[in-house]
């Protein structure tokens, strides 16, 4: 069986469609089947609109499909990418995950694999209370946290996380982010072939 891989993201600015977006490259070249998407807007179109650069991004993934309990479904691996807001996920990808109660209620979400990326405005910004967050849903679903730790060098080259990749908002992407992030999705993807 195939790895089919659902990479759900959120992004108001473009950080963590970058990431999302650099993990999919990765997880195709590994083979997986992969399908990006975004986790549905939740703020007022009005309130989007009036901010440039929100309203901008918002047009750059015009073409991306908005993630749903179908992709849950169909996936047996997930890579979910957020930004912090006040040390936990944004609010976007919670309301999303707050769809999901019917396939969590079937066991629809139990034994897959979950990994987890973020960003904040500064290095401190809460990225690791925020992973830690998302995982506590995995657990909830009976999922399997699949974090990259420190098993390869590039963790420490950016910042030495090791629950996942966290990048500062408004950085350029590194080589070595690109690796870590690159890192984090083949060990996911090879974790979610050996359960399959």
């Amino acid at each position: 069986m195939s790895v089919k891989l659902a990479i759900i993201y959120y992004s108001s600015y473009g950080t963590n469609h970058q990431m999302a977006s650099i993990a999919a490259e990765a997880a195709k070249a590994t083979g997986a089947e992969v399908r990006l998407l975004k986790a549905p807007e939740t703020a007022p179109a009005e309130v989007v609109a009036g901010v440039d650069a929100w309203k901008a991004q918002a047009e750059r993934m015009a073409d991306i499909p908005e993630a749903t309990v179908e992709d849950m479904e169909w996936a047996n691996a997930y890579l979910l990418s957020a930004p912090t807001r006040f040390g936990v996920v944004a609010s976007q990808m919670r309301a999303f995950i707050d769809t999901l109660g019917g396939i969590w209620g079937k066991g629809g979400l139990a034994n897959k694999p979950v990994s987890a990326m973020t960003s904040a405005q500064n290095t401190h910004g809460g990225q690791e209370t925020t992973l830690l967050s998302l995982y506590t849903t995995v657990m909830h679903w009976g999922g399997f946290v699949v974090a990259p730790g420190y098993t390869d060098e590039v963790i420490f080259k950016t910042g030495g996380n090791p629950y996942g990749y966290s990048h500062t908002a408004g950085e350029d992407f590194s080589d070595d982010a690109k690796t870590a992030i690159g890192h984090q999705v083949r060990r996911l993807v090879e974790i979610a072939g050996k359960l399959a």
